[in-house]
């Protein structure tokens, strides 16, 4: 179910001791960046500050992930499973999750194919700002919409080309250049993968 201010106290909390494990899932790779214990407290603070915020068994306290660093957890959602005795919570980081400076706790976890587009996207979103001498992507962005587009109207011919005379090798680079460009796009418009995938969504459902 989805956990909210409203029914976070119904999750088993006796069943386990009034702590619960708690996972914390990249909101757009997917990716298993931590997990941590919440006590009632630490749940509700959580959903009322949208940071995540745990119960420290060691110090016996509430601490606020990136309390000290500044590497926040901002929660996009609250699942609990099926027997309501253990949390799943989608963030998006602000930094590297792990104290150790990774990503991510499990730095051994790699991101699956169908995840590595919004990575890219959040890459391109970090480039953004980069020194325009130093960075294609940010050199392309401050260039304009119009220089975008242009360059996805080229990539996407280049892939129509590629399929009828060329080889697969040929066609699978400009397809990447396409979803790369589209992505640089996407960026300047201010627009999230995530809106059009809920497009694609849509669709398919009907």
């Amino acid at each position: 179910m989805i956990v909210t201010l409203e029914n976070f106290n119904e999750l088993a909390w006796q069943k386990m001791d009034n702590l619960l494990p708690a996972i914390i899932q990249d909101s757009a790779t997917g990716a298993v960046l931590m997990q941590g214990f919440m006590n009632q407290e630490a749940l509700k603070v959580t959903l009322e500050s949208g940071n995540a915020t745990f119960f420290s068994r060691s110090k016996q306290r509430l601490w606020m992930k990136g309390e000290s660093s500044g590497n926040v957890l901002a929660v996009k959602q609250v699942l609990a499973d099926c027997d309501q005795d253990s949390i799943l919570i989608a963030a998006v980081p602000h930094g590297p999750t792990c104290h150790l400076g990774n990503h991510s706790c499990f730095p051994e976890e790699k991101l699956s194919q169908q995840n590595f587009l919004s990575y890219l996207e959040r890459f391109i979103g970090e480039r953004k700002n980069d020194p325009v001498e130093e960075s294609y992507t940010a050199r392309l962005l401050a260039r304009g919409t119009t220089k975008v587009a242009q360059k996805v109207g080229e990539e996407g011919v280049e892939v129509a080309l590629a399929a009828v005379a060329e080889t697969k090798e040929d066609l699978l680079g400009e397809c990447a250049d396409l979803f790369y460009h589209t992505l640089v796009l996407l960026e300047d418009k201010g627009v999230e993968l995530s809106e059009v995938m809920e497009v694609l969504q849509q669709r398919h459902s009907k």
